[in-house]
């Protein structure tokens, strides 16, 4: 196991984990997250035979906290930059929530010649914007809340948000109370400027026309996606990407939450390395 930084062109350090060898999986976590919300799935496919890699966006975890560059095209450059330093090629692209929007866009402007494969779990494509021409999108007063919650109490904001991301509200729910404190931790790990602008960045950003440029591409994707995630609900994101990319599957896990990488973590393992070897 092994650790590193790279230093993209504006000058921001990114931290990133590289685990295993073999065909290069590049994992893309979820807001306000970072590195470590995939590590079992780390572990588990470099446990298989594979390298897994994961980083720490710009404005998250252990790398640096920049004031500006915190929206999606600047996450696909920096993206783009880990790759190349680390000379990867045949990679597999995996992304959660935020890291789906991100290795949507890496792959439509960075990632020609160097993708083999994407995965997308309960990803923020194609919009999350309720627009005229995107009618059932979420209202932009759901995503004032978020801001609004963060700037009040940032602490308070992210305990109550792991009820929704894990389904802890949900009848029934076994979700532990260590997993919403792990979740309450990287959160807090996210710097305060990073948190408020990658609202906007993953609710405001269209990625209908990344998503045609993958579709003519031909790259394999499958779409994993929970039909009870609160925080990005399927109709209007999975439902809909499937629609677009041609060469895709769409997995849908029933009664599943936003959190499934943790919450389903065995089944989203399994079908990932399915796919990594079909």
């Amino acid at each position: 196991m092994s650790t590193g930084t790279i230093t993209t062109k504006d000058g921001t350090t990114i931290f990133y984990k590289d685990w295993g060898t073999g065909q290069p999986v590049v994992f893309s976590h979820g807001w306000p997250l970072n590195a470590d919300a995939w590590d079992e799935q780390l572990f588990f496919i470099a446990s298989n035979g594979y390298r897994a890699i994961a980083h720490d966006r710009r404005g998250h975890g252990r790398s640096s906290q920049p004031w500006d560059g915190n929206d999606l095209t600047t996450y696909a450059s920096d993206l783009a930059q880990l790759i190349e330093q680390l000379d990867l090629h045949d990679v597999v692209l995996v992304g959660h929530s935020t890291g789906g929007g991100e290795v949507t866009r890496y792959l439509a402007q960075h990632g020609k010649g160097r993708v083999a494969k994407i995965v997308l779990v309960d990803a923020i494509p194609p919009l999350m914007l309720k627009t005229d021409a995107n009618p059932n999108g979420m209202p932009i007063e759901s995503f004032d809340q978020l801001r609004a919650g963060l700037l009040a109490d940032r602490s308070q904001f992210y305990k109550d948000l792991s009820a929704p991301f894990y389904g802890a509200n949900r009848a029934g729910s076994t979700v532990s109370q260590g997993l919403r404190d792990s979740f309450w931790l990287l959160s807090m790990q996210c710097g305060f400027k990073g948190a408020y602008d990658c609202i906007k960045a993953f609710s405001e950003t269209d990625l209908n026309e990344d998503l045609k440029q993958i579709d003519q591409m031909g790259t394999p994707m499958l779409i994993i996606h929970g039909d009870d995630d609160q925080i990005v609900p399927i109709r209007d994101s999975a439902e809909l990407t499937v629609k677009i990319v041609q060469n895709s599957t769409l997995k849908v896990y029933p009664g599943a939450p936003h959190g499934l990488p943790q919450t389903h973590r065995e089944q989203v393992s399994k079908d990932l390395l399915a796919f990594l070897k079909a």
